[in-house]
Parts: structure tokens; C-alpha cells; sequence
């Protein structure tokens, strides 16, 4: 992808939503997925920094540039000026008069002047600063992919934090479920073995099991939590409920259904691998610098200069200008310009390491997440089938109970099978769509778009931040017809 795509394309820009009319009114909708990954792109800390960062770089290039634009200076001096002189003779003689006479004098001149003085240059050839100007352009390239990666890497985090919530609401639904029923077990052992049909380590049989499932329903509660909390950390805002995961949402291979095509694409377009490409540019840039400073420099000057003083109380005025060139040859430098190629030789050498790693990292997240999409495909259908098996299992152990030719506890490992089953499918179900996209954020075709095919999978259900104590929901009801069981004692 070109580097123009990215520079459109970043930062990426949240939509504004109307939702100001009648909200005193209607009761708050749930947040969709859509809905978050726009309050992160506007909140969000680390991409709030990456972008300022991004900015500061591209401000950097004004400041190389300026190495080449006309330079004036202006310097202006005014000064008291306070001189003193002393003088003195001596002379001996004879006669009448003085034998010895010493005659001493001294003088204090005190005065102002005034100076002006103003330069003008122009570098005509500095190849160091034209070619820390190509640097900073090549830096610009590089923070590009940088902050792709960095609002990629947001949109991944948003989806896996908001798809974890959901996965931990119907864990925890399914361990209230499973906790009622046990529950619901526990007391009709009670009862038999009240009348003496059964004994009483079958009692206590059902009540280890009852109080393993209600700590796993505590689990899960804290789970549910923790979960909106990692919600709130990247979009800086609560929310009280979110849409629910569809359950007539397509389970697919990636289109197109080519390993070859996905690793072809990370190369051409993960913003990581071309971030590193670019740093190998920077490099080399850097290079280049360190060998320009064995080549001369040439500007040309003028400059204008005018003093002004008052000695002995007479102004004298003076004034002199200037027109040239001037040019610098560095000749030796005391093992400098030789050192800094050496240094920046090393650092290119490091960069391309890093673009290889990079590349092989990439090429090999792609394949597997390439391969665990697959599975989870054939994942989620054999979890789904897994539910309709422990269902018709716990059906037979429960007649096989009421025979005899069951007791308590093949009952109750049949209630947990099928819980676990169904947790098992939720599971399968969410890791089909992180992965998903996650592929795509490895193949740098992660973006606000693909946010929102996903968000098309959402429905109107809406999982709240806790859970009431009775457990369960509409919608969960739906989707135990996949493999509901009997309602103990029925």
C-alpha cells in the first residue's frame, strides 16, 4: 500500500453521533461495538500519545529545513564607558629654586558609544543539513505505519476487551444456570433421603457439586467485572450495558480462503513490517550524513555594521558593510566524521535485522492465526453439537436415575457436561471472531470498516455490567434451545 493511503487514512477520524434528542426521555440504549471503537479513537491515551508523537516528528522536518533558509541576525550594544589616564615627570637641578621638583598629573574620561551590527547568510551548498532534511522525511514515512499500527493495535484491544465481556456474561449465565439446577438437585436428594430412598453420601455428593458450581458462578461474576473494567481503561468511559453477539452470526472461513494470500498481504501492508522497512530508510539516512561531513560548506554573507561614541563630548559616527562568500572544509576533525560512519553503518545493519524479525513474525502470527480460524470453524460446530449430545446424555442418566440403574453423582457430572458444554461453545464462539480479527490486523486490513461488519453481527439484547441474582436472560433462554436440558424434577 502506498504510503499516501496511510497518511489519508491516519489518524483515523471517530463520527459524531446526534443523540441528544428526546434522551431525557427514552431510557439509554446499550453501547454497540461501533459505538466504543469510536469513544477510543477519540480518548484513548496511547493514541492520543502516538499521534502528538507523529506531529512532533513532522514539526522536526520544518526545524532540518531551516538550515537552508536565509539566517539573519541583528546584535546591538550601548555602553558608559569610564577611562582614566594618570602622568608624571621628574627633573633635578641646582640653584636658586627647587632642588628637586616632581610635577604629576592625571586625567578621567568618561564616555557612551553606541553599535549596530547585522548579518545576513545564505547556505549554498551544506550537504549534512540537506541530507538530515531526507532523515526527517524518511522519520515522517516510518511514524505513519507507526501510528497505523498503534490505532490497529486499538481497534483489536477494543474488539477483544468488548467481545470479553460478552464471553464472560454468557460463562456466567451458564454457571447460574448450572448452579440452579444442581441446587435444585441438592434439595431433591434431600427430600429422598429424608423418606430413606437414598443415602446420605449421595446427599453430600450433591452438595460438593452444588458448591463447586456456585464457586464457579463467583468466578465468573468477578470474571464479568474484570472484564468491563479493561473496557473502561482504553476508552476512558463506563458503560453500563453493551449489545449482545447474534446467534445467527456467520462462522466462515476467511475470505479468500488462501494462507498464501493472507501472508502476501501482511507483507504488502502490516503497518509493523512497513515501519520497519522505513526504519531501514532512516538508517541509511543516517549514514549518508556521517559521510557528508567530510564535504566543504558554502554560504554567502553580508553583514552591516555602524558605532556611535561621544569622547571628549565630539560624536563620531562610523559604519562599515560587507558582501561575500564563505566557504568550510572540514580537513581533520580528530577521528569524527570517521567514527560516526562506523557508528552509523552498525545502526543500519541493526535496522535490517529488525525489518527481517519483524517479517518473520509476521509471516508466522498470519499463519497461525490463519489456522486457528479454521479450526475454530470446525470448533464452534462440534461445541454446538457437543451441547445437543450432553443434553440427550443427561436426558438417559436421569433415567437411568429414576430406575436406579444411575445414582446421584452420574446425574450431576451429566448437569456439569452440559453447562460446561455450553460455556464451552460461548467460548469457542468468541475466539472465532478475535481471531478473525486479528487476522486482519496482521494482514493490515484492520480498520473502522471491518469494525463495522462485525457490529452488524450485534443484536438489541443488551448485557448488563451485573448480572441479577435469579441469573439469566431472554436471550439466554434462546440460546439454550441449541441443547436445553430438563428442568430438574421434570
Amino acid at each position: 500500500m502506498r504510503l499516501a493511503h496511510w497518511a489519508v487514512n491516519a489518524p483515523l477520524r471517530p463520527l459524531l453521533l446526534a443523540v441528544f434528542t428526546a434522551s431525557f426521555v427514552l431510557p439509554a440504549q446499550a453501547a454497540d461495538l461501533i459505538t466504543i471503537t469510536r469513544d477510543a479513537l477519540d480518548n484513548n491515551a496511547a493514541l492520543a500519545s502516538a499521534r502528538s508523537e507523529y506531529l512532533g516528528v513532522e514539526a522536526g522536518r520544518d526545524v532540518a529545513r531551516s538550515g537552508l533558509l536565509p539566517q539573519i541576525n541583528a546584535t546591538g550594544n550601548v555602553a558608559h564607558n569610564q577611562q582614566y589616564e594618570s602622568q608624571g615627570s621628574s627633573r633635578a637641578g641646582t640653584g636658586t629654586g627647587n632642588e628637586a621638583g616632581n610635577i604629576s598629573g592625571a586625567s578621567d574620561d568618561r564616555y557612551n558609544t553606541v553599535s549596530l551590527s547585522l548579518e545576513a547568510t545564505q547556505a549554498l551548498y551544506d550537504e549534512v543539513t540537506r541530507r538530515e532534511v531526507t532523515q526527517t522525511e524518511r522519520q515522517i514515512d516510518q511514524q505513519v505505519y507507526l501510528l497505523a499500527a498503534t490505532e490497529q493495535q486499538l481497534l483489536i484491544d477494543v474488539a477483544s476487551a468488548y467481545f470479553d465481556i460478552l464471553r464472560a456474561h454468557e460463562v456466567l449465565e451458564a454457571r447460574f444456570a448450572q448452579e440452579r439446577a444442581i441446587g435444585r438437585q441438592l434439595e431433591q436428594a434431600g427430600e429422598q433421603f429424608e423418606v430413606g430412598l437414598i443415602a446420605i453420601t449421595e446427599v453430600e455428593e450433591a452438595r460438593a457439586t452444588f458448591d463447586q458450581s456456585r464457586a464457579d458462578r463467583i468466578a465468573a461474576e468477578s470474571n464479568l467485572q474484570v472484564a468491563f473494567e479493561a473496557l473502561e481503561q482504553l476508552t476512558g468511559q463506563r458503560y453500563a450495558s453493551i449489545e449482545a453477539l447474534g446467534d445467527s452470526m456467520p462462522i466462515a472461513l476467511p475470505e479468500p480462503s488462501s494462507r498464501d494470500y493472507w501472508v502476501e498481504q501482511a507483507l504488502e501492508l502490516n503497518p509493523q513490517v512497513l515501519a520497519q522497512q522505513a526504519g531501514i530508510e532512516v538508517s541509511r539516512s543516517g549514514v549518508e550524513i556521517a559521510r557528508a561531513g567530510r564535504l566543504p560548506t558554502l554560504q554567502a554573507f553580508g553583514n552591516y555594521q555602524y558605532g556611535d561614541n561621544d569622547i571628549d563630548g565630539v560624536t563620531g559616527q562610523d559604519s562599515s558593510s560587507q558582501v561575500g562568500l564563505s566557504a568550510n572544509l572540514p580537513i581533520y576533525t580528530g577521528g569524527r566524521t570517521s567514527a560516526s560512519i562506523r557508528q552509523g553503518t552498525y545502526q543500519l545493519e541493526s535496522s535490517q535485522y529488525d525489518f527481517e524479525s519483524q517479517r518473520r513474525s509476521s509471516i508466522q502470527q498470519v499463519r497461525s492465526l490463519y489456522t486457528q480460524v479454521s479450526n475454530d470453524v470446525e470448533t464452534v460446530e462440534a461445541r454446538q453439537q457437543a451441547i445437543v449430545s450432553n443434553r440427550s446424555a443427561l436426558e438417559a442418566t436421569r433415567a437411568g436415575y429414576e430406575v436406579g440403574t444411575r445414582n446421584i453423582v452420574d446425574v450431576l457430572n451429566a448437569e456439569q457436561n452440559l453447562y460446561n458444554a455450553i460455556a464451552n461453545y460461548a467460548e469457542a464462539r468468541y475466539d472465532y471472531v478475535v481471531n478473525l480479527l486479528s487476522l486482519r490486523q496482521q494482514a493490515g486490513r484492520l480498520d473502522v470498516d471491518a469494525i463495522e461488519e462485525v457490529n452488524a453481527w450485534l443484536t438489541g439484547d443488551e448485557v448488563n455490567f451485573t448480572l441479577p441474582e435469579s441469573g439469566g436472560n431472554d436471550r439466554y433462554e434462546r440460546a439454550m434451545d441449541i441443547g436445553a436440558p430438563p428442568q430438574p424434577g421434570m
